[in-house]
């Protein structure tokens, strides 16, 4: 039997860590932008695929390994960060203001969805997340590893759902703005290039500095 006490305190940790402006939230934001609502939630969905990934990694002990080999941690740590920033830098460079002229062709939702997947894959914060917490929820008193594991990725799931889609939708709103008004688009362009490279730096030096 699952301990409904802990599972209610595993919601509010998860809440509180997504509801940070972080790497996912910002390439959700970016994407709809990009592309609208569809690219937007694209995106939310490949992010919650990588949280599948990052709960059987989890689950199956690879998080455990990576405790043991530090070197392992550092490696995924710097090409997350560096992925993050190298997306953050061609925003920044980008002669558009996302994919807001007519005469872009915009990311398809397949490729918005593997590049969230990606996303979430690299990001630091969900490696130290799986580490330091997620463990710590998994009892052989409260029924079996795996079952607990499925219900604790339907509450991260479902945190992301909530979350990074009220980003896509007011996202999407603040796109048809920007679309009738191309200078306060390449503006956007800038901040959230700016962000998701802010994002990354920080992610990085904090996950680096706990090790």
């Amino acid at each position: 039997m699952i301990h409904y006490e802990q599972l209610w305190l595993f919601f509010a940790l998860v809440f509180g860590i997504i509801v940070l402006p972080g790497l996912d939230m910002a390439f959700v934001m970016g994407s709809t932008l990009a592309g609208g609502r569809s690219r937007g939630f694209a995106a939310v969905a490949g992010i919650i695929a990588g949280g599948v990934c990052h709960v059987l990694m989890t689950a199956l002990g690879i998080s455990m390994l990576i405790r043991l080999i530090p070197g392992m941690f550092n490696a995924l740590l710097l090409a997350g960060a560096l992925y993050i920033a190298w997306i953050g830098i061609s925003l920044m460079r980008s002669e558009s203001s996302f994919g807001l002229r007519p005469d872009i062709q915009p990311r398809s939702g397949a490729a918005t969805f593997r590049q969230g997947m990606l996303t979430c894959l690299l990001n630091p914060k969900a490696y130290l997340f799986m580490l330091a917490i997620f463990p710590q929820f998994l009892r052989p008193e409260y029924g079996l590893i795996w079952l607990q594991a499925l219900v604790m990725w339907l509450i991260i799931a479902i945190n992301q759902l909530c979350i990074y889609g009220s980003v896509a939708l007011m996202a999407d709103r603040a796109r048809h703005w920007l679309q009738r008004k191309p200078a306060s688009g390449m503006m956007a362009t800038r901040c959230v290039g700016g962000l998701l490279i802010a994002a990354a730096m920080f992610t990085g030096f904090e996950g680096w500095h706990r090790i």
